[in-house]
């Protein structure tokens, strides 16, 4: 029989490393073909790994909790088949620090044989975290002291950073009048804790939810938020809907949601207003060639996930419609891919789904804008022809545009939100499906 190595698959341009949180097979288990092995989470989404071949798990080479490269060997199936991977012929056994040393690398291209620091206790450091303890010049006493959250206490990457976040917090001077600006980011002193009383129900933050609350504070930190708001009458928009949804799922098998429309219009303003699709890189300003309009989504455990919908405005509706329900469907099964939540330009969020009329969202980093989608509501408003002006009952709704006012000034980011609500103003009542 041959040894097949499993080696941890691409999980999208920007995903390097993934962490092992669930085996969900054991040493010596029959595995089949595109069976799940193990469960995976990146700062993106979590996902299984399936079997490539039929066969038993013969050796696991990481614990759960461990962090593992893209690319890197993270099990040996013992199976009759040939899907074409590398047999293992002469497998020596692998010490831990040889298998950190081939999955963890050194922070950008330091050489790890130039670090020479030697713990005095027998805690294993991998070559990564020592590498940040030489390039932070942290010394072995220290790097001993520092409280770790992996595997059997390990310290891991995280807690490299969070330990050096802390003491840099801890060692920020006042600053005066005098001191000379910097354009790095300032460091936000931490909130004093709140002290819970004995009735208050205290819950532990999931793993999303952390991402969650660290992704949020970066974006306000990072960029200065303004906020646009229109109210748009879309009526045209609404009747032609009730008018052609029936017939649409009858057709398509698919329902008509006001998503895809309002995808749709935010799409043409991205083109007529490229500025707006666009990400800040130090002092450059990066336009983007790519339409990817992320569409904001609540999951039951109620976090939230952005699948994104690349190329939106080379879609028509229908593809459109089938793009945003297909995505929806598998966001709250959590079935999405990695490379679907990622690479994302622009993004929407649909608050008006919990009935609000409006709203102010933060950016989704390193995007520079977002658009909130009010609940449409029916009001009275006046009514322009040309025999005269009128009182009618008319659906309107707001649409909230936040954008980053380091690229996008407050005209620009105005007249794109207006845009956007005079294509749905203007909507065709003799489309087409």
């Amino acid at each position: 029989m041959a040894e097949l190595k499993v080696e941890l698959p691409k999980m999208g341009e920007s995903v390097a490393e993934a962490t092992i949180t669930t085996w969900l097979k054991s040493v010596g288990d029959q595995i089949e073909e595109d069976e799940p092995i193990v469960e995976i989470a990146t700062d993106k989404v979590d996902s299984e790994v399936p079997s490539p071949c039929s066969g038993v798990l013969k050796e696991a080479l990481f614990n759960e909790g461990d962090v593992v490269q893209v690319g890197a060997v993270f099990a040996v199936i013992e199976s009759d088949q040939n899907v074409g991977t590398e047999i293992v012929e002469e497998k020596e056994e692998l010490s831990e620090m040889e298998i950190e040393s081939e999955i963890l690398k050194p922070l950008e291209k330091e050489e790890i044989s130039d670090i020479k620091l030697e713990s005095t206790s027998e805690r294993f450091y991998s070559p990564l975290v020592k590498s940040i303890a030489k390039k932070e010049s942290i010394s072995q006493d220290e790097l001993d002291n520092i409280s770790g959250t992996g595997a059997n206490g390990r310290v891991t990457k995280k807690d490299m950073l969070s330990y050096l976040e802390n003491k840099n917090t801890k060692t920020q001077p006042t600053p005066s009048s005098t001191a000379p600006k910097s354009s790095s980011p300032a460091i936000i002193p931490s909130s004093p804790s709140p002290t819970p009383s004995g009735s208050d129900e205290i819950i532990e933050m999931d793993r999303m939810r952390k991402m969650i609350a660290e992704h949020m504070v970066h974006s306000v930190h990072t960029a200065p938020h303004v906020t646009s708001f229109v109210e748009a009458d879309v009526t045209n928009l609404v009747l032609w809907r009730n008018k052609h949804k029936k017939e649409f799922e009858k057709r398509e098998g698919e329902k008509l949601t006001f998503t895809p429309i309002f995808i749709e219009a935010v799409a043409k303003a991205l083109r007529d207003f490229p500025m707006v699709n666009s990400s800040i890189d130090g002092d450059k300003i990066i336009v983007k060639s790519n339409i990817n309009i992320g569409m904001a989504t609540a999951l039951p455990s109620g976090n939230l996930i952005v699948p994104v919908i690349n190329n939106a405005d080379q879609l028509n509706l229908v593809g459109l419609a089938k793009k945003v329900n297909d995505l929806a469907l598998r966001a709250r099964n959590n079935q999405l891919k990695p490379d679907e939540i990622s690479g994302g330009t622009y993004t929407i969020s649909n608050v008006g789904t919990f009935g609000n009329v409006m709203g102010t969202p933060i950016i989704s980093q390193p995007q520079s804008a977002i658009l909130a989608l009010g609940a449409i509501r029916k009001k009275p408003a006046v009514i322009e022809s040309p025999t005269g002006d009128m009182i009618g009952i008319r659906h309107m709704m707001f649409l909230s545009h936040s954008y980053d006012h380091r690229n996008i000034d407050g005209a620009l980011g105005g007249q794109f939100v207006r845009k956007v609500a005079d294509y749905l103003e203007n909507f065709n009542l003799e489309r087409g499906l």
